[in-house]
């Protein structure tokens, strides 16, 4: 998820970690054990002069599964589930308004079952999870080929 984000103008910084859970500070295999009741997740920077909010959230519709609730392609699990994390009102209105588009649009035969969600305490994971793009491109082009790349073609180019 960080890639395609790090590589947009107007992206200042993406951070991988957790949130959403019930315990303090997890650890990827607490987080992992699909006992603390965080999802992965990325924090993104933005300057809102080069890129928009609603930008940000198109991004990440082509980068998920809007329609399965219990993961993302080969990572499977309710720590992987689609969600989308609003600070505020106006990120809320921005998020349900494009959820509803992409539901009306007919791109997808399922329902968009993304969730859109009040924020909450962000961790950061280990340094070995962030930029894991850089840091494992083998294991990043694998992922990749595990049905993300697939999808995004077969749902997202016109």
């Amino acid at each position: 998820m960080v890639q395609p984000f790090d590589t947009y103008p107007g992206i200042i910084k993406v951070e991988s970690g957790y949130t959403g859970g019930h315990v303090p500070n997890p650890s990827y295999q607490q987080v992992k054990s699909g006992t603390t009741g965080h999802t992965e997740a990325v924090r993104i920077s933005f300057d809102p002069a080069v890129v928009s909010y609603d930008d940000l959230v198109s991004i990440y519709w082509q980068q998920t599964d809007p329609t399965d609730a219990m993961g993302q392609f080969q990572d499977r699990g309710d720590n992987y589930r689609p969600v989308i994390f609003v600070k505020d009102q106006e990120q809320r209105r921005i998020a349900e308004a494009s959820k509803k588009r992409l539901a009306e649009s007919g791109r997808f035969a399922e329902p968009i079952v993304t969730q859109i969600e009040a924020a909450q305490p962000f961790y950061l994971a280990e340094d070995g999870h962030q930029q894991f793009y850089k840091k494992n491109p083998e294991r990043f082009a694998a992922e990749e080929a595990a049905g993300r790349a697939q999808f995004r073609q077969e749902h997202w180019t016109e």
